[in-house]
């Protein structure tokens, strides 16, 4: 009996402070608000991700040794690569020890993406980061925070013993929803994280040349009847690789999230402040998302392989359990975690900022509004 009371206590408690009476556009705005910093602090990571599946994918990042020259990429025509790193060179050919053209981690992905590329490739992406974060999460949370509303009002009234797995399905829904509807800005970003410019002073392709870029093959190897269609199709590359790799995300994120969140709001006692709301959440977002992103790596590298193949033929022919074994015939567990480090290190935080930013302006309106 005692323990029923404390967590009806707990819940209504944590409704208090995350279910305030605000509009669609006022959860929305929070939600943009908290993407746009978020997008902006782990952007490095993503770009170390991205850069480590790629390789393992086959694509390569050789160093600049000695003498500047581009190696074109054999598997995907027109990529190439700029080498820096120090060698010799006997009759032209280089004998640049292999370390130099490989990315070993995350910290070495730093080192020389700022050697060779700049530090502001460290952010490579991250307009489109921008691009789709703000619609994304605009969509996502708004859409997690109602529905989660709605259907915990039913379980509670027609099926208590449900109300725990409500999270786990509103969480799956909500970004089912924002994941379709911004898919093809996702697969622009992940393009530009991964290809180095074949030259330096040319400025990179932003968001619209990139998805162009996509299209452009397509175009030229359809009949006219199909053109348009199978181009609008390819925007969707990689989608049932990303929704295979989401889903799960968001089922285990706010499945582990909510309760965690309760708890500690529970704990801190029953006067609200910013700092309490900013504080349990992010603390709840950081646990949620290094698990939810550990738990999803293989589904990342998939989604990733599938996103930067450029040969329209392979790309229609590819689905997520075909990548998933290919991937494991090539480089068994180790190779379906490719990136697991750079991909907690971000998803940790990042769940962590946007719960807690999102949550601390929805207080905030909420009390601007009671203000009034």
């Amino acid at each position: 009996m005692f323990k029923d009371e404390r967590e009806n206590s707990t819940t209504q408690f944590s409704t208090s402070f995350s279910d305030f009476n605000l509009s669609l556009a006022e959860r929305a705005f929070s939600a943009a608000g908290a993407a746009v910093i978020s997008a902006i602090i782990v952007n490095p990571l993503d770009v170390a991700k991205t850069r480590l599946q790629a390789q393992a994918a086959g694509v390569p990042y050789q160093s600049q040794c000695g003498t500047t020259r581009f190696d074109t990429n054999m598997m995907f025509p027109g990529l190439s690569s700029l080498q820096s790193c120090n060698r010799e060179v006997a009759g032209g050919a280089s004998v640049c020890p292999p370390e130099c053209s490989r990315y070993k981690g995350t910290m070495d992905v730093f080192y020389k993406v700022i050697r060779q590329e700049g530090f502001s490739r460290l952010w490579r992406g991250t307009n489109a980061s921008l691009a789709i974060a703000i619609p994304t999460v605009g969509i996502y949370m708004p859409c997690y925070d109602v529905l989660r509303n709605y259907i915990e009002e039913l379980t509670q009234q027609n099926a208590p013993n449900l109300t725990p797995y409500v999270p786990l399905v509103a969480g799956s829904v909500a970004r089912s929803l924002a994941c379709v509807t911004c898919y093809p800005v996702e697969l622009a970003r992940t393009r530009m994280q991964a290809f180095t410019e074949t030259h330096a002073s040319i400025k990179p392709a932003g968001v619209w040349k990139t998805l162009i870029e996509v299209v452009s093959p397509v175009k030229s190897t359809t009949s006219s009847n199909f053109r348009n269609l199978q181009s609008y199709r390819v925007l969707w590359t990689g989608l049932g690789a990303q929704l295979a790799r989401d889903v799960p995300f968001s089922a285990i994120c706010w499945a582990t999230l909510e309760p965690i969140r309760r708890r500690i709001l529970g704990v801190m006692g029953e006067e609200v402040s910013v700092v309490k709301i900013l504080g349990a959440n992010f603390c709840a977002g950081f646990v949620a998302g290094t698990l939810a992103a550990g738990a999803t790596c293989p589904l990342d590298v998939a989604r990733t392989r599938r996103q930067i193949e450029k040969d329209p033929a392979r790309q229609a022919r590819m689905t997520t359990p075909q990548t998933l074994l290919e991937i494991w015939r090539d480089g068994g567990w180790k190779g379906l975690f490719t990136g697991v480090g750079p991909r907690v290190a971000r998803a940790g935080p990042s769940v962590g900022i946007v719960v807690s930013f999102y949550e601390v302006v929805k207080y905030a309106l909420h009390c601007r509004r009671a203000g009034h």
